[in-house]
């Protein structure tokens, strides 16, 4: 678990170790199958799944990537967008999310297992049946790490995740722990998964009115909790950018008022959610069936 954490070249050599993957997953699911959630060694395999899940689509060699990720259909020479893993641009137009989704392997081996639905599920799982914190936080991590690049694997996993394994109400459930962490985590999982316009309209349906009830009703102190708030915001506006009905779901769920009050409020500390406030606001703005029923 401590060597998962030493870096770049520390996480090539565990990936690239034969065996190694394979058995922390069969660890796992074995206590998963004698209901043995919070055990300790289960903690430690998923923290460690967790640690060599981040950055991992900008690590993997490029070989290797455009072997396991071919487009599954042509794709014209004209046609700028990059595919697969591609150039690793952060600054990838929305037009990715058309690129096909990767096919995935019956049997995957090593680190072919780190984005594979059997693993995902396995995620899911422990964050509605584990109640070790650090094994909650480590499951929804890893899956943040997993959704939060531009290739067709984030989005293949934002999928799963949503709509193959209906994974949204365990996510929905963590946002309401004690544990400001865990509660942050959870939060940036959503706003990496509310990236994918095709899967807005089920993610707002299932935790938009938890995402209002959890932001904050005054100036909040900690740092945590104003990194939670600005990623709430963001994760709100990726939802009703370009959704006006979502708009319109917030606007029911009370979140106006919470916004405005986010968005005014005067402090350095907190000048990150009070940006994302107003960028939310700005963008509620344009919906502009809406205008009147914003006025009352």
């Amino acid at each position: 678990r401590n060597m998962s954490s030493a870096g770049p070249e520390g996480r090539k050599k565990m990936r690239e170790c034969d065996g190694l993957i394979d058995s922390l997953l069969y660890y796992i699911q074995g206590t998963i199958a004698d209901h043995e959630p919070n055990d300790k060694a289960t903690e430690n395999c998923v923290c460690i799944l967790h640690n060599l899940s981040y950055q991992l689509e900008i690590e993997l060699p490029e070989s290797y990537a455009q072997s396991i990720y071919m487009q599954r259909r042509n794709i014209s020479s004209n046609d700028k967008t990059p595919g697969c893993f591609g150039t690793r641009s952060r600054k990838v137009k929305e037009k990715q999310q058309d690129i096909p989704l990767p096919e995935e392997k019956s049997n995957p081996r090593g680190v072919e297992s780190l984005w594979h639905s059997t693993l995902i599920r396995i995620y899911l799982s422990l964050i509605a049946r584990s109640t070790r914190t650090y094994t909650q936080e480590a499951s929804l991590g890893a899956l943040q790490n997993l959704t939060a690049g531009t290739g067709p694997m984030p989005f293949a996993v934002a999928r799963t995740v949503v709509q193959k394994a209906n994974g949204l109400p365990s996510i929905r459930t963590m946002l309401h722990v004690s544990n400001p962490t865990v509660k942050k985590t959870a939060v940036s999982l959503l706003r990496n998964l509310s990236r994918n316009t095709s899967l807005q309209s089920d993610i707002a349906r299932e935790v938009l009115p938890d995402l209002v009830s959890i932001l904050p009703e005054s100036v909040p102190a900690p740092d945590i909790v104003c990194e939670t708030t600005a990623s709430i915001c963001y994760t709100l506006y990726n939802l009703t950018q370009s959704n006006s009905h979502n708009a319109r779901l917030l606007l029911s769920a009370d979140g106006l008022p919470k916004i405005i009050t986010i968005s005014m409020i005067d402090s350095n500390m907190f000048s990150k959610a009070s940006r994302a406030a107003s960028v939310l606001l700005y963008s509620l703005w344009s919906h502009n069936d809406l205008h009147s029923a914003y006025k009352k």
